[in-house]
């Protein structure tokens, strides 16, 4: 009864740059990974390895097609969706949650490829169009989750392609540049070990943003900062790139501090003090993956590997 094929596995994501300046409409540059992915299945296909999970997850996909039935009966073949929850349909993944992966964005797009209406197929070179109309349609399935989508999370598991997000009307799939890349470029990933909750971090970086000092900072400094990171890296500029990415380290270090744990700080501020590596916001913080940058990987790697972190490479040589 699998329903496994290459088509049908949905990567994780990365946000790599924009995470709440873009609610300012500033650029942002999301990338597939790989490491984790999810995919649709049935209990008793042999193929999940862990039983609890699977009728937990098939639980929760009976709210879902609930939740389906009422707001996207027009975007879904709602009959087929809960045939197969009957018969056991779950999503098997290993993309953790409350870790800014996108373990719902993957989930919907798996929905989407195998009960969609009037489906646009994944494929480089969509039109703006499409994008958009994909991202509605995303939006709506994926706000059961998370009250509010912007459906760029199912996007870009649905895609599997770099996106450049140039404003939330204007998304488009994008070449990362490997001009002056390096055997020892990486970006990688520190495991804290512990959730993130967005829905309050949002709330208190809005709040912080009705101070004029603050959202003056933030739209004088973070937001041309992450889009000169974003220009700089697509065009392969590595030493703008990094010039700017410091910049970006330092302003979530003092601005966005409560978006940090506390005991990754010391190893944060190491990073821009000693330019070995550098250290960014992975989605909205609070816990999840740290994303870090650096041009010695194997150094770096050894040495905070060393002072008990888990470090993941996510793109190596970029």
């Amino acid at each position: 009864m699998s329903i496994n094929n290459k088509n049908s596995i949905f990567y994780s994501k990365v946000l790599l740059f924009g995470e709440y300046s873009i609610l300012f409409d500033s650029n942002g540059l999301t990338i597939p990974y790989a490491h984790f992915n999810g995919t649709l299945d049935f209990i008793n296909s042999t193929s999940y390895t862990d039983l609890d999970f699977a009728k937990k997850s098939n639980e929760q996909l009976k709210k879902y097609s609930a939740y389906l039935q009422e707001k996207a009966i027009d975007l879904v073949h709602i009959d087929q969706i809960n045939a197969d929850v009957a018969k056991g349909l779950y999503f098997e993944s290993s993309i953790p949650e409350g870790y800014g992966l996108g373990s719902s964005g993957a989930l919907v797009a798996a929905f989407y490829k195998k009960y969609g209406k009037n489906r646009i197929e994944a494929k480089a070179g969509l039109s703006n169009k499409e994008t958009q109309e994909l991202k509605r349609t995303f939006s709506i399935l994926e706000s059961y989750f998370h009250g509010k989508s912007s459906g760029i999370d199912p996007l870009i598991c649905y895609l599997k392609y770099p996106l450049f997000i140039k404003d939330q009307k204007n998304i488009s799939s994008i070449g990362i540049s490997r001009e002056n890349i390096k055997s020892d470029d990486a970006v990688f990933i520190v495991n804290t070990k512990q959730t993130g909750k967005t829905g309050p971090l949002v709330d208190l970086f809005m709040t912080k943003c009705l101070n004029p000092k603050y959202i003056d900072r933030i739209k004088n400094d973070l937001i041309p900062t992450t889009n000169k990171c974003i220009h700089s890296l697509l065009a392969g500029d590595l030493n703008s790139f990094y010039t700017h990415l410091k910049q970006l380290s330092k302003f979530q270090f003092q601005y966005l501090k409560e978006m940090i744990p506390s005991e990754y700080l010391k190893h944060w501020e190491e990073g821009f003090k000693k330019n070995d590596y550098l250290l960014k916001l992975c989605g909205s913080g609070g816990g999840g993956y740290l994303l870090g940058f650096t041009r010695n990987f194997s150094k770096v790697k050894k040495e905070l590997t060393d002072q008990g972190l888990e470090v993941i490479p996510v793109y190596q040589e970029f």
